[in-house]
């Protein structure tokens, strides 16, 4: 068992842990040709130019923005799919509604939204039936505004079907003796859901959050750089593409380093915040409270 673990953990040292040491050219005025250690150290001048720039500014806000859409509309979907199959009887009908939600995962941004491209595009089909019954078209794709409401439904189509997974394996662990208890005792299906389902799954619930809170300045950087183009800056730009393009593209690479290195310490405090505050409500979290 330990042999497997192997290729697991080198992999965690060789992409996660030996990659946080580069990190210190977020103090640096780094220079490729000099390298690190011949590099100028500026301190914190990288930080505080981040936020003298407006499009960090622009690129932070609208990361949180999408981010609560995000956290808002798509964590509860795959709890709701998830108490939707176990409803299912027939269990060749819950298999094949789980195949077909789950299969979106397995596909690469780029099909993702050239999929949604043909659907809602310009010259998409529910653009094309809507010139056929002489209304105008509508720019889904490509309007700012609706942005944010555009990236969660893609976000739900092919994500919401794997991360309903979780839900299943911990609805499975029930007891299925306390709901034939609640049904001889008069309880309908919604006191059932409410006084069995939901709290078995509180403890979940609450560990996918703080995970998903820690991660929330994370929303996705192949999915906003294929449409960035489309909707403008101003819109798309989020931490990951400013990252890219200031640091990669512009060779800014202290710039990039130092919004990426402020990226991962909020996500840290998040997440250290909401694991104390599941303590608060009597629950775990991601890791035990110390005993007094």
């Amino acid at each position: 068992m330990l042999l497997m673990m192997v290729p697991g953990v080198a992999f965690l040292l060789l992409f996660f842990y030996v990659p946080i040491l580069g990190n210190v050219i977020a103090f640096q005025d780094y220079q490729p040709y000099l390298g690190i250690r011949e590099s100028e150290w500026v301190g914190l001048d990288n930080f505080i130019g981040l936020f003298d720039d407006p499009d960090f500014l622009n690129a932070f806000s609208n990361t949180l923005y999408l981010a609560a859409w995000q956290l808002v509309f798509f964590f509860p979907i795959p709890l709701l799919l998830a108490v939707a199959v176990d409803s299912l009887v027939s269990g060749r009908m819950r298999r094949w509604f789980q195949s077909v939600v789950y299969l979106p995962h397995f596909l690469s941004w780029v099909l993702v939204i050239a999929l949604f491209q043909q659907l809602l595009g310009g010259a998409g089909l529910v653009n094309n039936a809507l010139r056929h019954l002489g209304a105008d078209a509508i720019p889904f794709m490509t309007n700012p505004d609706t942005f944010p409401l555009l990236v969660v439904a893609q976000l739900v189509w092919k994500d919401a079907g794997w991360a309903m997974i979780i839900f299943l394996a911990a609805l499975a662990s029930i007891d299925t003796s306390l709901y034939e208890a609640a049904a001889a005792d008069g309880a309908g299906r919604w006191r059932r859901l409410w006084h069995i389902t939901l709290p078995a799954l509180r403890p979940v619930i609450v560990l996918l959050l703080i995970l998903r809170i820690g991660d929330i300045l994370s929303v996705g950087f192949e999915q906003f750089i294929l449409q960035r183009d489309a909707v403008g800056a101003q819109a798309a730009e989020v931490l990951d593409t400013f990252t890219y393009y200031s640091g990669v593209v512009g060779g800014g690479w202290s710039v990039g380093t130092a919004a990426g290195l402020f990226k991962g310490l909020i996500g840290l405090v998040l997440i250290l915040g909401a694991n104390k505050l599941a303590h608060t409500f009597g629950e775990a979290g991601i890791y035990q409270k110390r005993a007094s």
